[in-house]
């Protein structure tokens, strides 16, 4: 070869080289492009002596583009296979063209970078969209709300066969969960149910067939609901309290009568002949409460719905339990040396309200009648915190209050939970004044019971106390007479007719203003 044609073969290579030098000038970001040994080369055409060194300068470039180019939109080549760019030609063994010119080198990148960054802005279509927190939410609260529904469903099905003996009326019929705990009776079984009443004198002129009181509660007479409660003593033989508790629905009212423990019931009593031993020496054909029962239903003609008993332990348990019970004593009352209630105002504990409940100690004259009368007091201020808890704490504090009572059983009844609170609703509703509170009308006497000693008792003046039953608890009843009550007078020459009235409303006797004194009051 000579030497022109020399000389032309390698400008054609440098030429070649050139341009492939500065595509990747073009390629290459310059903040990409790591500084490194000067591989330049010189070229001077149409210089043979240097064709050497030209040669020598050109195979470090090729080597260097082998080893460093990446193109910009090219992942790095795997370590473990060969890379392959994205634009190579399919052949490996064919030659690049490098005659072409720049303009088409930039075109030709110019249509790539617009085909990526499409490529980049299209999203696959089957990409699915993460789970919010929102709609795990839904789903956990649909979830939770359909097995709510099913338990309501379950619990209002009426799929228990419930008994009812009320007043020993047995009726069965299907009924709820919700209803079956409602009307549950689980204290029932410790005194037992009462027995049946047919009550066959009940004003039809005023209880006629679309009389309604409102009140969905069991009751013997329509617009009335009376309940039995008896105070024990420590042995729980001698009940030592003993009132009858009357609502009268329609009137919105209720009537308290007070029975003395001494009360002359010889047909009914055991050996003493007095009410408080009716419940442990009366009928042995019946439970001891029904013995009770039938007595006030015979004697008063009054038809007991429901019974409460509790003794002064109990009595303690219930006072401590909502915090005591405000009072106000002109004196101080002292029930033992070391067991003293100061005069004026106090809040009574569970054990000074027992104190304050048996006290009779220094009563002149009167003994147990003016305990009897004593006892009004705490009645009134306990009516008035029961009226305050609901006022200032709500009704939910009070039921609250009564439901710690009937689950501890610190009372004992035939009422459910639920008719206690249907009740304690209706007396929640009512005024201090619109309470009245009575006394059996009577007076001191002796009896003598066959082969025993003689007791101390209260005679009943009977006139006087069918006449008080008739006007406050028979108000839905046919008058009551003598030949209709099976009540003893054993005087009939009185003595004493001052408590033949002694009745008050429970706002007078809070305010110290109560009609019916005693004798003589108590002294310390």
């Amino acid at each position: 070869m000579d030497s022109n044609n020399r000389n032309e073969l390698n400008n054609n290579r440098n030429n070649a080289t050139i341009r492939k030098l500065k595509k990747v000038n073009r390629t290459i970001p310059q903040d990409k492009v790591q500084p490194t040994k000067p591989d330049t080369v010189h070229i001077q055409q149409n210089n043979p002596q240097q064709q050497c060194h030209q040669n020598a300068a050109v195979q470090p470039v090729q080597s260097h583009l082998k080893k460093a180019y990446v193109g910009k939109h090219e992942a790095e080549p795997s370590a473990k296979t060969q890379y392959v760019p994205k634009h190579a030609a399919e052949n490996q063994n064919q030659i690049p063209n490098h005659d072409l010119h720049d303009a088409e080198y930039e075109e030709f990148d110019s249509k790539y970078d617009q085909n990526s960054l499409l490529t980049q802005a299209v999203k696959p279509v089957n990409q699915k969209k993460p789970r919010s927190y929102k709609d795990l939410l839904v789903k956990i609260s649909s979830v939770t709300l359909s097995f709510v529904l099913i338990a309501l469903l379950v619990f209002n099905m009426p799929i228990i066969a419930y008994t009812n003996n009320k007043n020993g009326a047995n009726t069965v019929e299907n009924v709820s969960i919700l209803t079956f705990l409602k009307k549950w009776q689980p204290l029932v079984n410790i005194e037992g149910n009462l027995s049946s009443v047919s009550v066959a004198d009940v004003n039809h002129d005023v209880v006629h067939d679309k009389f309604d009181d409102g009140l969905n509660l069991p009751q013997i007479v329509e617009g009335q609901y009376t309940v039995l409660f008896l105070g024990f003593d420590e042995s729980g033989l001698n009940d030592d309290v003993n009132w009858i508790f009357q609502f009268d629905i329609a009137k919105g009212s209720l009537n308290v009568l007070q029975i003395p423990r001494d009360t002359c019931m010889p047909d009914y009593a055991g050996s003493t002949g007095k009410f408080n031993s009716i419940y442990s020496g009366g009928d042995s054909t019946v439970s001891p409460i029904q013995r009770v029962v039938n007595a006030v239903q015979d004697n008063f003609g009054i038809p007991i719905d429901s019974y409460v008993t509790t003794n002064c332990y109990n009595i303690v348990d219930i006072v401590n339990l909502i915090g005591g019970i405000p009072i106000t004593l002109d004196e101080q009352m002292m029930y033992e040396a070391d067991k003293i209630i100061p005069a004026g105002k106090s809040v009574l504990t569970g054990q000074q309200a027992e104190w304050f409940l048996r006290y009779r100690r220094t009563f002149k004259g009167e003994g147990d009648i003016g305990r009897v009368k004593n006892q009004r007091k705490f009645l009134a201020a306990a009516m008035s915190k029961m009226l305050n808890i609901v006022e200032e704490d709500g009704e939910a504090k009070f039921y609250g209050y009564l439901k710690q009572i009937y689950d501890k059983q610190y009372a004992l009844t035939d009422m459910s939970l639920e008719d206690i609170s249907m009740l304690a609703d209706l007396a929640s509703t009512l005024k201090m004044d619109n309470v009245q509170v009575h006394l059996l009308p009577g007076e001191g006497a002796w009896y003598y019971p066959e082969n025993s000693e003689a007791q101390s008792v209260w005679s009943i003046h009977k006139q006087a106390a069918i006449d008080l039953i008739n006007q406050y608890f028979r108000p839905y009843q046919i008058p009551l007479t003598d030949s209709t009550s099976a009540m003893t007078e054993l005087v009939t020459d009185y003595l004493n007719t001052s408590n033949d009235s002694a009745s008050d409303n429970l706002d007078d006797i809070y305010n110290g203003n109560q009609k019916a004194k005693m004798i003589d009051d108590y002294e310390g």
